[in-house]
């Protein structure tokens, strides 16, 4: 059984993958580049998303406008563990802060967490939640000039995957684990066990 709460991701011992949709100037600059253009908005939260299919379901499969590019951009783990440690979540949630006030001391942190319902091949609710997380000033600049490894544009992989079958469309996701962290990392970002 899938805990209410899990990170599922592809990963190696060295990188994990999120998701990120733009625009197609932003999106081929960033996939011809294997990085973003200099005059990238850097002063603006920017969301990454480790499941694929919460990225398929927010850019309706790539074909809502200014998301009609998919990149799979591969960070280090180690940049992916300091994104953790800096954040705090966007909701108040009594199974990880004893109250009000400990959560809002949290939120000058430059990372934020949030945890949205998973979805089915079919973009339809799961029971279970995937994570977001939101990038802003020191979390923005190390992920653009530190963290980023390797860019992928998967709009093609997205527009096939979309013409399937609901039923026939697991079979072509990208396999994605469940992400181990260390007990501390976990519960800073209200990760169930």
């Amino acid at each position: 059984m899938i805990p209410p709460r899990q990170i599922r991701a592809r990963h190696d011992e060295h990188t994990i993958t999120v998701y990120q949709a733009y625009n197609p100037e932003i999106g081929g600059y960033a996939a011809t580049h294997g990085r973003f253009a200099p005059t990238y908005h850097r002063n603006r939260m920017t969301w990454v998303k480790p499941s694929f299919l919460w990225m398929m379901h927010r850019s309706g499969w790539a074909t809502k406008p200014g998301q009609e590019r998919v990149l799979a951009i591969r960070i280090t783990r180690a940049g992916f563990a300091w994104a953790l440690a800096h954040s705090g979540l966007s909701h108040f949630d009594s199974a990880v802060h004893p109250d009000r006030a400990a959560w809002t001391a949290t939120r000058h942190r430059p990372v934020r967490i949030q945890w949205d319902p998973e979805r089915s091949p079919a973009l339809h609710a799961l029971p279970h939640r995937s994570l977001q997380m939101g990038l802003s000033g020191e979390a923005v600049d190390r992920y653009l000039d530190e963290w980023i490894v390797g860019i992928d544009d998967v709009t093609a992989l997205a527009h096939r995957i979309r013409a399937l079958d609901p039923g026939a469309r697991a079979a072509e996701l990208p396999e994605e684990r469940p992400y181990p962290l260390p007990p501390d990392l976990a519960a800073t970002c209200g990760l169930s066990s």
